[in-house]
C-alpha cells in the first residue's frame, strides 16, 4: 500500500516533465515558424530571362540582403518590359525591371497605367540592334531589308520607330518576326534572322552562342538622354506599403553594387541557380553594364532618378511622335520613394 502513493507521484511526475517538454518543443517549433512567417514573400520577376545583367537579383539572395530585409523572394524570368508590367500590375509579381522609356511608350500609348519606377537601375538605355559580322550590317542604314526578332513588347522593338527616325532609316523597310529572351541569340546564331533586339551587355553572350563577333547599333548614340532599367512596382503597393518598397530596393541595390564589384562572384552565384548560364559571359556582362549603372556626378548614389532628365526623355519621345503631350515625370516615377542622391 504505500508503494501505491509513490507510483501515482511518479506517474504524475512524468506527465508534468512530458507534457513541459512538449511544450518546451512546441514553443520552439512555434518560434521557427514565427521566424519564418516573419518573412515576406515576394515574387520578382527579372528584366529578361536569366543572363548576367540580372545576376544582381540572384546575388542579394544569395547574399542574404533579401532575407535582412524581412524578405523571401521568389525570382521569376521575365520577358521583357511588354511582360514584367501587366505581371506586375497584375499582381503575380510585386516588383520587376523594365526600360524606362519602354514604360513611358506603354503608358503614353494607354496599354499600361497603375505602376511606378522607384529606382533606377541603369542611368543611360542599354537598347540596341545586335547581329554579328558577315551579316552586312554594320550602321543604321543597313538594317533596311532586314529582318529582326525580339519580343513583341520589348523596348527595343518598341522604341525602334523613333530611332529609326532619329537614325535616317526607314523603318517600314524592316521586317520585325517574334521571339523569345532566352531564344533570341540561337535564332540570330541560327542565321534565321540578320539581327535581335539586345541589350549592349549582351555582346559577350552573342559571341559565346554564336562563335562570331558581335556587332551593336545601340540606341543611346541618337537618344543619349533616356535611362535604361528601373525597378516598378505596382501604385497599389507603393501607396499601401511605401517603407516595404524602400526595404526591397536597398536590398536589391546592395546586390546590384555587390555584383558590379565582384563580377567573378556573381556570375557564379548565377550559375548556381541558372543551370544554363555560361560564367564568364555572365560576368563580362556585368563589366559592361557598371559604366550604365555608375551615375554621372561623383559620389550620387546608385538607384537615383533625376526629375529633369525624365522630362528630357519625355520631350524626345514627344518631339518623335512616339508620346503624346502633356505626360510627366510624377506619372510614372514616385519620387518619394527613390534613393536620394
Amino acid at each position: 500500500m504505500n508503494r501505491f502513493p509513490r507510483t501515482v507521484a511518479a506517474v504524475a511526475l512524468a506527465t508534468v516533465l512530458a507534457l513541459v517538454s512538449g511544450c518546451g518543443g512546441s514553443d520552439s517549433d512555434a518560434g521557427a515558424g514565427a521566424d519564418a512567417e516573419a518573412l515576406e514573400k515576394v515574387t520578382y520577376l527579372t528584366s529578361f530571362g536569366n543572363f548576367g545583367r540580372d545576376a544582381y537579383v540572384w546575388v542579394a539572395k544569395d547574399k542574404g540582403f533579401f532575407e535582412e530585409a524581412g524578405f523571401d523572394v521568389e525570382i521569376k524570368p521575365g520577358q521583357g518590359t511588354g511582360g514584367v508590367i501587366p505581371a506586375v500590375v497584375g499582381g503575380q509579381a510585386q516588383f520587376g525591371p523594365i526600360d524606362l522609356t519602354g514604360g513611358l511608350l506603354h503608358m503614353g500609348s494607354g496599354q499600361a497605367k497603375d505602376f511606378v519606377a522607384v529606382a533606377a537601375i541603369q542611368q543611360r538605355t542599354m537598347a540596341a540592334i545586335a547581329t554579328t559580322e558577315g551579316s552586312g550590317i554594320a550602321a543604321p542604314k543597313d538594317i533596311e531589308g532586314k529582318r529582326l526578332a525580339d519580343t513583341p513588347g520589348s523596348v527595343v522593338r518598341n522604341l525602334f520607330p523613333t530611332y529609326a527616325r532619329l537614325a535616317g532609316v526607314d523603318a517600314g523597310k524592316v521586317t520585325w518576326v517574334n521571339g523569345e529572351a532566352q531564344t533570341l541569340m540561337g535564332t540570330l546564331a541560327s542565321g534565321s534572322v540578320d539581327g535581335i533586339g539586345q541589350f549592349v551587355v549582351g555582346k559577350p553572350t552573342i559571341e559565346a552562342v554564336t562563335k562570331k563577333k558581335a556587332v551593336l547599333l545601340p540606341y543611346s548614340d541618337v537618344m543619349p538622354d533616356l535611362y535604361g532599367n528601373v525597378l516598378i512596382t505596382s501604385k497599389k503597393i507603393a501607396e499601401q506599403d511605401p517603407e516595404m518598397v524602400k526595404r526591397f530596393t536597398t536590398a536589391l541595390l546592395k546586390g546590384l553594387e555587390y555584383s558590379l564589384a565582384n563580377s567573378k562572384e556573381a556570375a557564379e552565384i548565377l550559375k548556381r541557380n541558372v543551370d544554363a548560364t555560361n560564367p564568364a559571359a555572365a560576368a563580362a556582362e556585368l563589366e559592361l553594364m557598371a559604366a550604365y549603372v555608375t551615375p554621372g556626378a561623383s559620389g550620387t548614389a546608385i538607384g537615383t532618378l533625376d526629375s529633369g532628365r525624365v522630362a528630357k526623355s519625355i520631350a524626345i519621345l514627344q518631339d518623335a511622335g512616339a508620346l503624346p503631350q502633356g505626360m510627366t515625370p510624377e506619372q510614372i516615377i514616385d519620387f518619394d520613394l527613390v534613393p536620394k542622391a
